[in-house]
C-alpha cells in the first residue's frame, strides 16, 4: 500500500461507522449500527455485529499496540509482529496460517499504525470458527523462536528497500514525522530502522509479545452472518482459557510546541522531480478541531475540484500530482500538502502558490458551494465505506481501544456535520501558520 493511500485512508477512517439506506431519490438516512460488548474474564474485550446482507463473517482482532509503544533504539517492533504473527503456533505450521484461510476462500490481512496494530480475516459464514480459532492460537501460542525471527528480519527489511528506500519519495513518510515531531515517540514510523531489527535477540521479541500480545490488550470484533448465541460459545471456548496479561504501563512523552518554521531538505538518486510538502502539528482523533481540519482537507486538496488541485495542477500546470497529508493519531496529529513538480518547474514557485491559496483560505473562509460539497464527500464516503461488513468491525474496534467508548460509531457523522463554515477558516488561521511548519523539499541530484 502507498504511503498517500494510507494517509487518505486515515483521513476518513473515523467517519466509517455508519450505515446508510436510501428511502427516495436525493434521500440519505443514517441508520445506526446495533452491535452487542462485553468483557471475557481475562479482560479481551469482545463485540459482536451480526449483520446478514451477505453469508460472510468478518474477525477483527485489534492490539492497542503501534510504533508509539517501542522505544528510541528498538524501533520497528510492532510492525515486525504483524509479519511474525503469521509463523507458526502451538497448532499451526509455519506456512499454514494463510493458507488454512484462503483454503476456504478466505482473506486475511494485517496493518500496524502508529497506535495500533490489527489482524483480519474474511471468511464464508460457515467457517467462522476456523478465524477465531486461528486467531485464538497467535494470541496466545505463537512462536517466537529462531527460524521464525530470522524469516522475518529479512523479510522487513526487504519490504523497507522495497516500499521506502528504492521507491521516489518513499522516505518521505519517515522524513515528515522525524520533523513535525522532536521529543514524542511519534518521531519514528512503523517501519522503524533495520539496524535494531538485527540488533534485537530472541528475548527482547518475546517480550514485547508478552506485554501487549494479551487479552486484556486486545479488542475482538465479529462482524457480519452469524448467530450471536453461537458466537458466544465460540468466543468463550477459543478465547476463554487464555491467561490475563501483566497490566501495561504505557509511558508518551508530549511533543514540545514548534516555535519556528523547520526546514528538511532531501536529496536522493531515485528522486524524478522535485517535490515539496507541508506539514503541521494538529490535535488527536476525537478533538472537536479534527473534524474541521478533516474538511479543511478536501477544500484545499481532496479531489480535482478542490483549491490546490484547480489552481496547481490545471490552471497553472507547476505539479504533476498534489496529495493531503492526515495522521489522526492517538496523543497528537499531522496535517499536511505533499505536491510533486511539474517538469521544469521550480519548487519556490509551488511554495509561493501554496501560501497564497493557504492565506487566501484563512483570510476568506470558505464559499458555501465548498461547505455543502464537503458534507457531502463525507456523507458519499460513509455510505460507500458501509458496504463492507469489514470497514464497520474495524471501527467498532478502533473506537472501543482509543477512547473505550464504542458507541461513537453512531455519533461521528453528527460531529463532522457540525462542523461550521466558519471553523473550516477558523481552524485553517489557528493551525497552518509558518511558524508551526515543516517543509519538506525532495532536490533532483545534478548529474
Amino acid at each position: 500500500m502507498k504511503k498517500i493511500t494510507v494517509f487518505l485512508f486515515l483521513a476518513f477512517s473515523c467517519v466509517s461507522s455508519l450505515s446508510a439506506q436510501t428511502t427516495k431519490p436525493g434521500t440519505q438516512v443514517i441508520k445506526p449500527v446495533i452491535f452487542e460488548e462485553y468483557d471475557l474474564p481475562n479482560g479481551l474485550h469482545v463485540i459482536l455485529y451480526p449483520e446478514h446482507s451477505a453469508p460472510v463473517v468478518s474477525v477483527r482482532v485489534y492490539y492497542h499496540v503501534g510504533s508509539k509503544n517501542e522505544t528510541p533504539d528498538r524501533t520497528g517492533f510492532a510492525h515486525f509482529f504483524e509479519h511474525l504473527m503469521f509463523e507458526s503456533t502451538d497448532d499451526i505450521k509455519r506456512g499454514e496460517y494463510g493458507k488454512n484461510i484462503e483454503t476456504v476462500g478466505g482473506e486475511l490481512n494485517a496493518h500496524t499504525s502508529l497506535d495500533r496494530t490489527f489482524y483480519n480475516e474474511d471468511v464464508p459464514s460457515n467457517n467462522m470458527r476456523l478465524a477465531l480459532w486461528s486467531e485464538s492460537e497467535r494470541m496466545h501460542t505463537l512462536h517466537v523462536d529462531t527460524i521464525g525471527v530470522e524469516t522475518q528480519r529479512q523479510v522487513v527489511k526487504e519490504e523497507k528497500r522495497n516500499r521506502y528506500d528504492n521507491q521516489p519519495y518513499g522516505t518521505f513518510f519517515i522524513k515528515m514525522m522525524e520533523s513535525v515531531f522532536k521529543t514524542s515517540q511519534y518521531n519514528w514510523t512503523p517501519i522503524g530502522q533495520a539496524q535494531y531489527i538485527d540488533q534485537a535477540t530472541i528475548k527482547e521479541f518475546q517480550d514485547f509479545y508478552h506485554t501487549y500480545y494479551i487479552p486484556n490488550n486486545a479488542c475482538l470484533v465479529v462482524a457480519g452472518d452469524f448467530e450471536t448465541a453461537q458466537a458466544k460459545k465460540d468466543v468463550q471456548e477459543y478465547f476463554g482459557w487464555i491467561p490475563k496479561g501483566a497490566e501495561i504501563v504505557r509511558t508518551y512523552t508530549p511533543e514540545q510546541p514548534q516555535t519556528s518554521e523547520r526546514y528538511t531538505e532531501v536529496e536522493e538518486k531515485i528522486t524524478p522531480l522535485p517535490a515539496v510538502a507541508y506539514a503541521w502539528r494538529t490535535v488527536p482523533e476525537g478533538d472537536k478541531d479534527q473534524y474541521a481540519l478533516d474538511l479543511l482537507t478536501n477544500v484545499l486538496a481532496q479531489g480535482n475540484s478542490s483549491r490546490l488541485v484547480k489552481r496547481l495542477k490545471d490552471k497553472d500546470q507547476l505539479v504533476v500530482k498534489i496529495d493531503p497529508i492526515v495522521e489522526n493519531l492517538e496523543k497528537d496529529g499531522v496535517f499536511g500538502i505533499l505536491a510533486v513538480a511539474n517538469k521544469g518547474v521550480e519548487v519556490a514557485k509551488i511554495r509561493t502558490a501554496l501560501d497564497e491559496e493557504i492565506a487566501k483560505i484563512q483570510k476568506e473562509g470558505v464559499s458555501e458551494e465548498e461547505y455543502q460539497k464537503v458534507r457531502n464527500q463525507i456523507t458519499k464516503d460513509i455510505v460507500e465505506q458501509m458496504a463492507s461488513t469489514g470497514s464497520v468491525a474495524f471501527q467498532l474496534s478502533h473506537q472501543w481501544t482509543l477512547f473505550h467508548d464504542t458507541k461513537r460509531v453512531n455519533t461521528e457523522y453528527d460531529r463532522y456535520m457540525a462542523v461550521k463554515k466558519e471553523d473550516i477558516q477558523r481552524v485553517a488561521k489557528k493551525y497552518l501558520t509558518v511558524n508551526a511548519r515543516s517543509v519538506i523539499v525532495y532536490t533532483v541530484p545534478k548529474s
